[in-house]
């Protein structure tokens, strides 16, 4: 599961039946947080180091969950191995009770959830794509503070899911729901679901007459 390190998620990966891949972006933005209140050599070190492992994933964007897998042991488990060892050691030296070493130990506990991603081919290196998604669902509940019922939280979640899925699909959510609709009112057959699915399914073509 691709999350941040919210405490409450903490019972799901009891048992190893569920397996955390922790968000670099939080890790980066405690080192950034830390370098422009109080600047320090070893933080901009940090940065450039992480900022690397941007560049790696920039290059492998869009492909294929194996090869995105491959690159990253080729090139990214090394540049993080001596990450770690980079954080180990400052670890030692800094004082325990200092801003910046519990920004290093927050990924320091987390070192297996944050690596996992490197043999996770489907996986990404942070959880930016989720966060911005429901970015517009954080903002809203400010307006709309309860759902009314558990059913109605149901039904709102499959909602954002299905508009979320279309957005990512490179569709318009409205034109997509309005025509699938249609379609499932229209008796569309059961062998065929798969065909309204966000990734594969297609706008109709609309034929235009020309006027004689």
């Amino acid at each position: 599961m691709q999350a941040y390190a919210y405490a409450g998620f903490d019972k799901l990966y009891q048992g190893n039946r569920i397996h955390q891949v922790a968000c670099w972006a939080h890790f980066r933005r405690k080192i950034f947080e830390n370098h422009a209140t109080s600047p320090m050599p070893l933080m901009i070190g940090l940065l450039d180091r992480i900022a690397a492992l941007y560049r790696i994933e920039e290059e492998i964007r869009g492909q294929p969950p194996d090869q995105r897998r491959q690159h990253r042991q080729s090139t990214s488990r090394s540049q993080v191995n001596e990450l770690r060892s980079v954080v180990d050691d400052a670890l030692r030296r800094l004082s325990p009770k200092s801003n910046m070493a519990k920004a290093l130990s927050y990924g320091r506990k987390r070192q297996d959830a944050l690596t996992r991603f490197i043999d996770e081919g489907a996986a990404e290196i942070d959880n930016n794509i989720a966060e911005r998604a429901i970015r517009p669902i954080a903002i809203g509940r400010k307006n709309w503070i309860f759902a009314d019922s558990k059913a109605g939280g149901e039904r709102a979640t499959a909602i954002y899911s299905v508009i979320e899925t279309a957005k990512l699909n490179g569709l318009e959510p409205q034109a997509y729901i309005a025509d699938v609709i249609e379609k499932i009112a229209s008796n569309w057959p059961a062998s065929r679901w798969d065909e309204l699915m966000p990734w594969n399914w297609r706008p109709q073509e609309e034929h235009i007459v020309e006027a004689a």
